[in-house]
């Protein structure tokens, strides 16, 4: 049966391999904010797997947006099976010494507060439901030991940690909440804020000698979205670098 999902930040790196590997068969709601022309090549790649693709562009770093988003949600459709929550990034590293409070509120905006307030927004979207929904949510490796300069963004998706065992209690037995833990990934995240040298230095130390794409991250994604008895859990996906 179709499912209805929604995916933010799906233009590039793991939000658009995710909507390419549930596309088969599904209604894709795929969010973006300055990336229009990937956005646009990304709901081609859905269509033409069978999936049927709808954008919706939105800066999630405000309360009115993530309204406007949600609203724009509801006018497609009456319900949703599937809320991955994908969309964030660290913008830009910064020592522990010289954290700036409006890079601190930026980034918290991004990864977390958008996370939590389009949650809400879709809950009654998601009980609609009659597919066994739930809620995806993307974390960080650096959650489980820090990075140089990340320690703003690991403080934010620490917090998307937190929000998904909340989530997970208070929304069970209608609504599932889960969340994915990526490793290195080689995606525009780390072009923007992580040098070749560290890319390198990270697959050297990885037990398998190699980085993550974005398709390992979205194979976890849609695991969490077909094992229905998985709640509250965070999966690490990181090739054995971070081993528990």
């Amino acid at each position: 049966m179709s499912k209805t999902i929604l995916i933010t930040g799906a233009s590039t790196g793991i939000g658009a391999a995710t909507a390419r590997c549930l596309a088969p068969g599904n209604i894709l709601l795929l969010h973006y904010n300055a990336s229009r022309d990937a956005a646009v090549q990304v709901s081609r790649d859905v269509e033409a797997a069978g999936g049927k693709a709808v954008l919706l562009q939105a800066d999630l770093t405000s309360e009115a947006a993530c309204v406007a988003l949600a609203d724009a949600v509801k006018a497609q459709t009456g319900h949703l099976d599937v809320l991955v929550n994908n969309a964030g990034g660290m913008i830009r590293r910064q020592a522990a010494d010289a954290l700036e409070w409006d890079l601190m509120e930026q980034i918290f905006a991004l990864n977390t507060f958008s996370l939590m307030k389009l949650s809400s927004l879709c809950v009654p979207l998601l009980r609609k439901s009659q597919q066994g929904p739930c809620i995806v949510n993307i974390s960080s490796i650096v959650v489980r030991h820090g990075g140089p300069g990340a320690t703003i963004y690991a403080a934010a998706k620490g917090a998307v940690d937190v929000v998904t065992r909340g989530f997970a209690r208070e929304l069970a037995p209608d609504i599932r909440v889960n969340s994915v833990t990526p490793g290195v990934i080689d995606t525009p995240f780390h072009h923007k804020v992580s040098t070749p040298q560290q890319m390198e230095a990270w697959a050297a130390g990885n037990p398998l000698k190699r980085n993550g794409g974005p398709e390992h991250i979205a194979q976890a994604i849609r695991l969490l979205i077909e094992d229905d008895f998985i709640n509250g859990e965070s999966i690490d996906v990181n090739g054995g670098l971070n081993i528990r």
